[in-house]
């Protein structure tokens, strides 16, 4: 097996892309490029420009000035909707090549870049629900309280310049995630990608120039960290900083927005678990389990449910099935369809993810499978088999930290009351699944769990619903109506009607 996806570059025509300011393209002010590694092979594919902190600041005044002066946030509902739904009708019509731009980016096999949850059509869909909103974001009138002759209404406005700052794992879903409300509400952006995949978020900001919006509007600035991310978190012409990534940056983004009290949301990690009970179906629980943290992005999400909470009844025949699930795992040319599995996103998060493979062989976990960097054809790539512990104990730190990786940590229990106790013993709480054939243990369960999500015996991404995280997962929902309100300030107006 040769692994190459240099030919993917060609035919993509995958050239050197610079930064999306104020309504045109140009490089760096101080000429900074970053060279994009394959994570399947550590080719090199592609440059585009990385913003400094002057790139940033322009960006920024371009937001502010078009916010502040421009026809965006005035503009009437029905040019809005059209404006909006015209960006959904090119990304439906460049589909296949962003789907191919996410899976150069960040490895991903294409048949899961295709697939609904992280495609071009729930971009596409994240839009269309937003523009739908535009026309009904409608304030309220108050009845009279007192004696006194006045009339209280309110207004919903867009809150104003938005920072977006989305990781490489699901960069469709995640652009469109924080831009669409964005641009429904009336607020103008900055956007900075993940140096990691930027190539579909570049080719999504040249599907929006070629839609026409007013200059300033929408900006896009890939970067690092620092300095990138940082100027932009930093900048005083921020209003709200949109974010998903890592617990210890939104810790970080949160502490610098509260210097000037910006409007944050942040949806950050997870240690989700998944509660399978005995009159659950064993093998289908294991199976979309397993696929969870060993197909696709190889555990890379974060509602991953790695960690599994097994009534001891089942435990031994949830095990095989698991094992016997990831036997299927299949890794190579993220473009050959036979893929299933992702490679780490780069040789950082590999070693990482081994280095937690160790400390829990160290505290007593026992590892049936995996947890090994292939050698062969597939050692200039960053992949990691995926691991299944069992005899984990929920204090260890398997259990307790974000692998991020294809790790799957399988936790014997009781009964349903100690179920629930241990997928709550986490600072966590972003989503779970609950497994079971009992339809009020199902809904007995999920509405004890502390999490922001619950899928019982199925998992799915959807426009129209709210997304989001209890405890140290996040601040804030994306998605639904929810989504559109956290771009939106509330302003009451108070009329003396007496004079």
């Amino acid at each position: 097996m040769t692994i190459s996806v240099l030919a993917r570059r060609d035919e993509l025509k995958v050239g050197h892309t610079g930064l999306y300011i104020d309504g045109r393209w140009r490089d760096a002010s101080d000429g900074r490029v970053w060279t994009h590694v394959h994570p399947a092979t550590n080719e090199e594919i592609s440059t585009f420009a990385i913003g400094s902190a002057a790139d940033v600041d322009e960006a920024v005044t371009a937001a502010r000035r078009a916010f502040d002066e421009g026809p965006w946030p005035r503009m009437r509902a029905r040019d809005r909707i059209r404006a909006v739904q015209g960006i959904a009708e090119l990304i439906r019509e460049h589909r296949e090549e962003l789907a191919a731009l996410q899976t150069l980016g960040n490895a991903m096999p294409i048949t899961m870049s295709r697939s609904y949850g992280v495609s071009g059509d729930i971009a596409a869909d994240l839009f269309d629900h937003f523009a739908g909103w535009i026309d009904k974001l409608t304030g309220r009138t108050y009845p009279t309280y007192t004696g006194q002759d006045m009339q209280f209404l309110s207004f919903r406005e867009p809150v104003g310049v938005v920072a977006a700052i989305i990781p490489w794992n699901a960069p469709l879903l995640q652009f469109a995630n924080k831009v669409a409300p964005a641009l429904a509400a009336g607020c103008t952006v900055v956007i900075k990608p993940s140096e990691y995949a930027a190539l579909a978020p570049l080719r999504l900001a040249q599907l929006i120039d070629d839609a026409g919006l007013p200059p300033g509007v929408f900006n896009c600035v890939p970067g690092p960290g620092d300095p990138t991310g940082e100027a932009l978190i930093s900048h005083p012409g921020v209003d709200k900083i949109s974010f998903t990534g890592s617990r210890a940056v939104g810790k970080h983004i949160q502490a610098v927005a509260a210097q000037t009290l910006k409007r944050v949301t942040l949806e950050l990690g997870g240690k989700s678990a998944a509660l399978v009970f005995e009159r659950a179906d064993v093998a289908k629980a294991a199976h979309a389990v397993a696929s969870r943290v060993a197909m696709g992005l190889s555990g890379q999400v974060c509602s991953s449910q790695t960690r599994a909470v097994v009534q001891r009844s089942v435990y031994d025949e949830f095990l095989q099935a698991v094992l016997d699930a990831v036997a299927d795992v299949r890794f190579g040319d993220p473009f050959d369809p036979a893929t299933t599995s992702a490679p780490m996103i780069n040789p950082v998060q590999r070693d990482k993810v081994l280095r937690y493979i160790r400390t829990a062989e160290e505290e007593g976990a026992r590892r049936l499978v995996g947890g090994e960097a292939p050698d062969g054809e597939l050692a200039c790539g960053n992949w990691v088999t995926p691991a299944v512990f069992a005899e984990v104990d929920n204090r260890m730190t398997l259990a307790q930290e974000e692998v991020f990786g294809p790790v799957l940590a399988v936790i014997p229990v009781d009964d349903e009351d100690e179920a629930i106790r241990v997928a709550n013993d986490s600072s966590y709480g972003l989503s779970a699944g609950v497994y079971t054939d009992d339809v009020a243990q199902a809904l007995r369960v999920s509405r004890a769990l502390r999490t922001g999500t619950v899928g019982v015996n199925a998992y799915a991404f959807l426009p129209n619903a709210p997304f989001g995280g209890y405890k140290e997962s996040g601040l804030g929902r994306e998605g639904g109506i929810e989504g559109i309100e956290s771009m939106l300030e509330t302003k009451t107006v108070m009329i003396d009607l007496a004079r």
